[in-house]
């Protein structure tokens, strides 16, 4: 939650969100790095199919990131992370059609809350931007197709490489991010990015305060994705999706308590729609899996049972 707030007030002084997440990138990767370099965890090596796992999820990490940064700068806080609370829905769809694996249609049926509720508060929402409303749900997109992708290569076990742990995997994954990121950053940002940074340090009073900002914005942003990753490492990619929602309600108070934008009557009941649907989604789900847990314990009790018949049955005849 920090680094949104801290990136927002760089953004508002620095508006070339490419270059700023792109800088993001590299203090992460910088201090995965030096976790490395200082033997804190061991280095992770890969194989081939790693190296491909590793790159396609760097780049879905840099697009969705970049697109979040860009969604930020374009509108309010606040309005970001109401359209980000459709996370679970885009998690649902990839995770079903990458996996194979569908889940209960009822499920489903609760995600329909979240999708109603965050149209709702986005219908007439006086800050509304279609940039930051495109950006944001491009963002959804890029980080259900990350989850759903590093939760495959975190599976995938030593086909993909030794010491791949959540953290370690998530260090590989920014660097990747950071590479990716460099030419999109210079390609869309580089020209104007000399007269935008004179005029970022002639606003700010303390030039060391600002370079601090960016520098924790990237160390923020980094330790908050590899705790992600960490959860990632024992959930589904949905269930994960469903947690950043609930971060979302935290987010928009301290959107609103920090930059003092209003949000309107509707947006606040679309809001709080859109995150009872996420509650509902979630203990939907956990009913179901509970009801998968137990289905084959009765089955094995209704073998053990048969088996039991059957061996009475047979003693019954041989007495006979």
């Amino acid at each position: 939650m920090l680094d949104l707030v801290v990136n927002k007030k760089v953004l508002n002084v620095l508006p070339a969100p490419l270059i700023v997440g792109t800088i993001q990138f590299g203090i992460g990767a910088l201090y995965c790095a030096l976790v490395w370099l200082l033997r804190i965890r061991p280095f992770p090596k890969l194989t081939k199919e790693g190296k491909k796992a590793v790159a396609s999820v760097g780049l879905y990490h840099s697009l969705g990131q970049l697109a979040s940064m860009i969604s930020l700068g374009a509108g309010p806080v606040s309005f970001t992370h109401i359209v980000k609370a459709m996370e679970p829905f885009f998690s649902a769809l990839v995770s079903g059609i990458y996996f194979h694996k569908w889940m209960p249609y009822q499920v489903y049926a609760t995600l329909i809350p979240v999708v109603c509720g965050v149209g709702y508060a986005c219908l007439k929402e006086l800050n509304f931007s279609w940039l930051a409303f495109g950006a944001a749900m491009a963002s959804n997109l890029f980080f259900a197709l990350r989850a759903v992708m590093s939760k495959s290569a975190l599976q995938s076990g030593r086909a993909a490489g030794t010491n791949l742990t959540p953290p370690n995997m998530f260090g590989l994954v920014t660097w990747a991010a950071f590479f990716i990121s460099i030419p999109l950053a210079l390609i869309g940002e580089g020209r104007g990015f000399e007269a935008l940074w004179s005029a970022a340090l002639e606003q700010v009073e303390n030039t060391s305060h600002f370079l601090r900002a960016i520098v924790l914005s990237g160390l923020f942003h980094y330790l908050n994705n590899e705790v992600m990753y960490l959860a990632l490492g024992s959930v589904h990619p949905v269930t994960l999706a469903v947690g950043n929602t609930m971060k979302r309600v935290f987010i928009l108070v301290a959107s609103v308590l920090v930059f003092r934008n209003p949000i309107s009557l509707q947006a606040g009941i679309g809001s709080a729609v859109g995150i009872s649907g996420v509650l509902l989604y979630s203990l939907t789900k956990q009913y179901y899996e509970s009801l998968e847990a137990s289905a084959p314990t009765s089955a094995s009790k209704a073998k053990i049972s048969a088996k039991k018949m059957t061996t009475k049955s047979k003693a019954k005849v041989g007495k006979r």
